[in-house]
């Protein structure tokens, strides 16, 4: 038999009781758990795009007096790990415990997690319903995790658009709606003007939101529009020939609102301004970090002139040390060297705790060299017999007097 969907009955409801009718041993990533399907469950199931109910049963109901003692020493309560739904309409409670067939359990659901996905989920029934009004297009994905929502649609839209959309949906929210869910009789529901994104088979639950959206779906939703609270649009992109949006709803949009503006407030603090003046503040530090980094990249490319100029022409291998200095500067330097030395020519630049690295040689193989810094300091990197290149942790101190060594008596 199927399962009876009391959250169908009362999106509210936060506790029940019911009896196990099945159980199956079931294992998951080498972990036992237990398959168990009750007469009637408020856990709503993973469907529809969104995430399942969490929760836990326990025993419910009184124990007689005569298998008090012999229950004792069984699990008095089951985590709900998981719940599905298969095309029977039996619903799968995943537990973390052996329970038994008959038992009577007490079911509570985790009501901030359903609260906040009624939330979510009826934001998404307003703002694609606008959407389809205004443009015409169909919500061909939705995804609701315990984190963000995302929606789909089958056409563009424009951030100014976007922008519309979004305040629209906020003054349905404000108008406090009513959010009717019901499952007309077949002969109204083929008169019925109603989203969809599949063909659905048997009864047609539907969600209206009257002016706003009228939608077939499963899931449970919020008494009003007024309980969404309020929808934000965090994040869109291009998809599939349409675009991709994120949104937030209720609690979840008030928590990223004190995330973003402790951030805004932790980089002003840091920067001495106000939070308006923080982007003007920021592209200033970013310009005034190029500027260093040319700066910066000049002196050390006279630096390492200076060097070359030193270098001792006797020296068959010869192995330079740096810091920020731009790749094609370590490349110009190499090549000098070469034409200069009958062995290796090396520059180890240090950015942060990395070298970057060019070896090359007119008489040697430079992959030999590049093995054995692979092998001694895990070196990556590639290139021909002439030239490569590369980089590795700077893992201690001693590093660089290791690799002077290692040039001037180590390379045979």
């Amino acid at each position: 038999m199927a399962t009876r969907k009391l959250y169908d009955e009362d999106a509210y409801a936060r506790e029940f009781d019911a009896t196990v009718v099945e159980v199956h041993e079931t294992e998951k990533d080498g972990e036992k758990y237990y398959d168990v399907i009750l007469d009637r469950t408020l856990f709503f199931p993973e469907e529809g795009g969104q995430t399942c109910d969490r929760g836990n049963l326990r025993l419910g109901g009184l124990v007689p007096a005569e298998i008090e003692e012999e229950i004792s020493n069984r699990p008095q309560a089951w985590n709900v790990e998981d719940v599905q739904i298969d095309g029977e309409n039996k619903i799968h409670h995943i537990l973390d415990q052996p329970i038994d067939i008959g038992t009577r359990v007490h079911g509570e659901i985790d009501w901030n997690h359903r609260f906040s996905n009624m939330q979510q989920h009826t934001g998404e029934h307003i703002f694609s319903g606008i959407v389809h009004a205004k443009k015409g297009y169909a919500n061909v994905g939705f995804h609701l995790s315990d984190s963000v929502v995302t929606m789909d649609y089958d056409g563009e839209l424009t951030d100014e658009e976007i922008q519309q959309i979004e305040y629209e949906a906020n003054e349905a929210i404000i108008k406090n709606i009513p959010v009717h869910c019901y499952y007309p009789e077949l002969e109204a529901l083929e008169r019925m003007d109603y989203r969809s994104k599949i063909q659905i088979d048997g009864a047609v639950r539907i969600v209206e939101i009257s002016g706003v959206d009228c939608c077939a779906c499963c899931a449970p939703h919020v008494k009003t529009t007024a309980e969404v609270g309020m929808l934000k649009v965090i994040g869109h992109q291009r998809y599939k020939g349409g675009i991709r949006l994120t949104i937030l709803c209720g609690f979840r949009a008030l928590r990223d609102y004190d995330r973003v503006s402790g951030i805004a407030t932790m980089a002003s603090q840091e920067l001495s301004v106000s939070q308006d003046a923080l982007v003007d503040a920021v592209l200033k530090q970013k310009e005034d970090m190029a500027n260093l980094k040319v700066a910066l990249g000049e002196a050390n490319t006279r630096v390492m002139n200076q060097e070359l100029s030193q270098v001792d022409l006797e020296a068959e291998n010869v192995v330079l040390f740096s810091e920020n200095v731009p790749n094609l500067v370590m490349r110009n330097a190499v090549n000098t060297l070469m034409e200069k030395h009958s062995g290796y020519a090396a520059v180890f630049n240090l950015d942060g705790n990395r070298y970057q690295f060019i070896i090359g040689s007119k008489e040697r193989d430079a992959r030999e060299l590049s093995t054995l810094l692979r092998e001694k300091y895990g070196a990556k990197g590639g290139g021909s017999s002439d030239m490569v290149q590369g980089s590795m942790e700077k893992e201690t101190p001693m590093m660089e007097k290791e690799i002077r060594e290692l040039f001037n008596n180590g390379i045979s």
